[in-house]
């Protein structure tokens, strides 16, 4: 199963705690950070159109991952610039990052931050970058493609998952 990891949470001392011989962790209750934002609240703010290509894109990656994924959120709002790429998630393994998914007005993007090394016989990797590749996903069934998920295993593969 894939870990959902959050980012920190901020620790606020319990105004009617004594600071004298109590456990510490009992006078602490955690707030979350203004930051702290859900991937559903994200994901209600993509535009509708690339939204299911989004949600598919994820569930391929999650399909595909190993067990000892970690999806981490990113924190970052809508771009204002149309051509700038919204980060969403990215999937770790072994504490590395090995792919991102994000989105753009009308398309989703996986990209995959070692790229380069996959052995891609399918031809759907694009880029040409120092490390990283990418696919554009223009609808749900482009992230359901079976090649997808096998970059996606073999991206985790090289990671060391």
């Amino acid at each position: 199963m894939i870990r959902r990891v959050r980012g920190p949470a901020l620790g606020v001392l319990d105004a009617g705690a004594s600071a004298g011989g109590e456990d510490p962790a009992a006078r602490i209750r955690v707030v979350a950070s203004a930051s702290d934002i859900s991937l559903t609240d994200q994901l209600e703010k993509v535009p509708p159109r690339v939204r299911p290509v989004v949600k598919a894109a994820l569930d391929s990656v999650r399909k595909a991952a190993p067990k000892n994924a970690e999806e981490v959120l990113y924190r970052t709002s809508q771009p204002r610039s149309k051509s700038a790429m919204w980060k969403l998630v990215r999937f770790t393994a072994g504490g590395a990052n090995v792919i991102g998914v994000g989105t753009f007005p009308a398309h989703a993007t996986i990209w995959f931050y070692r790229g380069r090394e996959l052995d891609d016989g399918s031809g759907l990797l694009q880029g040409s970058g120092k490390d990283s590749r990418f696919l554009s996903l223009r609808s749900a069934a482009d992230a359901e493609e079976p090649a997808v998920r096998t970059l996606v295993r073999k991206a985790f593969k090289l990671g060391g998952a």
